[in-house]
């Protein structure tokens, strides 16, 4: 009587090929919120310290200093990487589809600006 009301499981321990699938699926997008999250905590890092550090320094800061384990660690910092060099991708392919580059609607350079703010800091 008591295994019918405390069941040893609340879920069967063989799921249907349906619900594995959802649950695959359910499971990769709270992985990417993560990841996503993670990149984004990163990149105000980089922002936060462009004064005191490389934008490549403050990641490796961020993810140790939050502990993120391998291979999350890596997946972090590749994309955050991606979006600091976003900046230049619309520029080289202007330039590789012939058109004339135009200072005026060249991609604003957070790298840039960090190592102008690094010079600009008293010594």
């Amino acid at each position: 009587m008591l295994g019918r009301l405390f069941p040893e499981s609340l879920f069967p321990r063989k799921l249907s090929p349906t619900a594995e699938r959802r649950l695959r699926l359910a499971q990769a997008r709270a992985e990417e919120s993560i990841i996503r999250a993670h990149v984004d905590s990163a990149l105000m890092f980089v922002d936060t310290l462009a004064e005191d550090l490389s934008f490549d320094r403050a990641i490796d800061s961020y993810v140790r200093v939050m502990g993120i384990p391998e291979p999350l660690a890596s997946t972090v910092a590749t994309r955050a990487l991606v979006v600091l060099g976003q900046d230049l991708v619309p520029f080289r392919r202007r330039a590789r589809d012939g058109e004339p580059p135009v200072a005026e609607g060249e991609p604003r350079m957070r790298l840039n600006e960090a190592a102008a703010a690094r010079r600009q800091r008293p010594a």
